[in-house]
C-alpha cells in the first residue's frame, strides 16, 4: 500500500486539542493496525512561525494557514476541527459539504442553530461520516460503568450526581482567554466541562434529559488582558443544576473552573435499586461497583474489558491520552465499514440543548425549563 492510499488528515488547531488530536493519530496505526492507514498531511493555524514549530514537534507533513484552501485538496479526506467553540460550525459546515470525513472536538457548536446545522449538514448527500469528540466515552471505566448499567448489575437507576471541577481560574489575577469572552467560548464553565458532563449522564444511561433547573454564577468579573488592562469577563465561572431524565431519574451537575485544588476531578456516581457505581477521572482505570457482595474497586486493565484489548497487558494502566486514539480508531472503523458511530453530530445537538435550558432556567430564576426536542441517546457498541 502506498502512502496516498492512506487517509490524509487534516487537524485545524495546533493548541491544547490539537496536540492531543495529533497525538491521537501519530499512534492510531500503532495500536489499531484494523482500521484504515492515516496520513498526518496537514496541520492548519494563523501564525505561520508557531505553526512550523508545531508541525515539526507533531508530525505533520505540511502546514497551511488557510483552512479553506485545505478543504479543496484531493490528499485531505478527514477534517479534525480543534479550533475554538464559534469557529466549529463554519469549518465542519464547509468541510461536510466538500464531502470531507469530520470530526469535531466538543462542544459542537456554541448555538443550538448552529448545531440543528450541523446536524443536517452530516444527513445531506455527499457528506462524509462525522464524529463529535466527547473523548470520556472512550475511558475503559466509563463503557463498562455503561455496560453494567445496562446489564442490570445496580437495579433501575433513581439518582446520577456528576461534579467536574478544576481551579485553573480560582486565581482572581489569571489573565483573560477566548474561553472567558461568550463571543468565542458560547459560555464558560457550562460549555466546557458541562457538556462533558451532560453527555457522560446521556452516554450512561441511554436516556434524553427531559427537564432541567440551573444556577450560573461569575466570581471574577474582570480579568487583566494582555497588556494589564482589566477586561470583563462575560461567561461563567461555575453552574450548578438539577436534571431529569426521560424515565425520572434525577441528576445533579456541578462543574467549576474555579474549585480550588481540583485539577481535573470529573466524579460520577450512579445510585440504584440494588447498587452503585463510583468513578473519579483522576483514579481513571478504577470503578467501584456496589452490589449485593458488598463494595468492589474494579481495575479496568483486563483485556476483556472495553477498548483494552489494543493496549498493555493486564494490569497496566491507561491515561487520559489514549482516550483520543481511541476515538480516532473508532472513526476510521465507521469510514471504513459505515458502522453507527457515537457521539454523532446529534448528540452534540442534544447536549447542546440541554446546555441552553440551564442557562434559560439561570436567567428564570433557576425555574425549571423543559429541554425542547429531546433526543433519547442512540444505542452504543462498547467494543471489548
Amino acid at each position: 500500500m502506498t502512502d496516498r492510499d492512506a487517509l490524509g488528515v487534516a487537524v485545524i488547531g495546533y493548541s491544547f486539542m490539537g496536540r492531543a488530536h495529533s497525538n491521537a493519530w501519530r499512534n492510531v496505526g500503532a495500536f489499531y493496525p484494523d482500521a484504515p492507514r492515516v496520513r498526518m498531511q496537514t496541520l492548519v493555524g494563523r501564525d505561520q512561525t508557531a505553526l512550523t514549530r508545531a508541525a515539526d514537534t507533531l508530525g505533520w507533513a505540511d502546514t497551511a494557514t488557510d483552512w479553506r484552501e485545505v478543504l479543496t485538496r484531493d490528499d485531505i479526506d478527514v477534517v479534525d476541527v480543534c479550533t475554538p467553540g464559534h469557529l466549529h460550525a463554519e469549518v465542519a459546515l464547509a468541510a461536510l459539504a466538500a464531502g470531507k470525513h469530520v470530526l469535531v472536538e466538543k462542544p459542537l457548536a456554541n448555538t443550538v442553530a448552529d448545531c440543528e446545522a450541523l446536524v443536517a449538514a452530516a444527513q445531506a448527500p455527499g457528506a462524509g461520516r462525522s464524529m463529535l469528540g466527547f473523548n470520556y466515552r472512550r475511558v475503559p471505566a466509563l463503557a463498562l460503568a455503561r455496560d453494567l448499567i445496562a446489564q442490570g448489575r445496580v437495579g433501575q437507576v433513581r439518582q446520577v450526581r456528576i461534579a467536574y471541577l478544576q481551579d485553573w481560574l480560582a486565581d482572581e489575577d489569571a489573565g483573560m482567554s477566548w474561553r472567558l469572552r461568550r463571543e468565542t467560548a458560547g459560555s464558560g464553565v457550562l460549555g466546557d466541562l458541562g457538556s462533558h458532563a451532560v453527555d457522560q449522564l446521556r452516554f450512561l444511561l441511554g436516556q434524553g434529559v427531559q427537564a432541567v433547573r440551573g444556577q450560573l454564577r461569575t466570581f471574577v468579573p474582570q480579568r487583566p488582558g494582555p497588556d494589564g488592562t482589566l477586561e470583563q469577563v462575560t461567561v461563567d465561572d461555575a453552574a450548578w443544576a438539577t436534571l431529569e431524565t426521560d424515565s425520572g431519574v434525577v441528576a445533579s451537575l456541578e462543574v467549576s473552573r474555579m474549585a480550588t485544588g481540583r485539577k481535573n476531578s470529573l466524579q460520577i456516581e450512579v445510585f440504584g435499586t440494588r447498587g452503585s457505581l463510583r468513578f473519579d477521572l483522576e483514579r481513571l482505570n478504577e470503578l467501584v461497583l456496589v452490589d449485593g457482595q458488598g463494595a468492589s474497586t474494579i481495575l479496568v486493565t483486563e483485556p476483556e474489558h472495553p477498548y483494552l484489548d489494543a493496549w498493555w497487558p493486564t494490569g497496566h494502566t491507561l491515561g487520559w491520552d489514549h482516550t483520543f486514539t481511541s476515538q480516532a480508531a473508532d472513526l476510521l472503523r465507521a469510514v471504513a465499514d459505515g458502522t453507527p458511530i457515537h457521539p454523532g453530530f446529534e448528540d452534540g445537538l442534544a447536549v447542546q440543548q440541554v446546555l441552553a435550558a440551564i442557562e434559560t432556567s439561570h436567567q428564570a430564576g433557576g425555574a425549571r425549563v423543559e429541554v425542547p426536542s429531546a433526543q433519547p441517546a442512540a444505542p452504543v457498541h462498547t467494543p471489548a
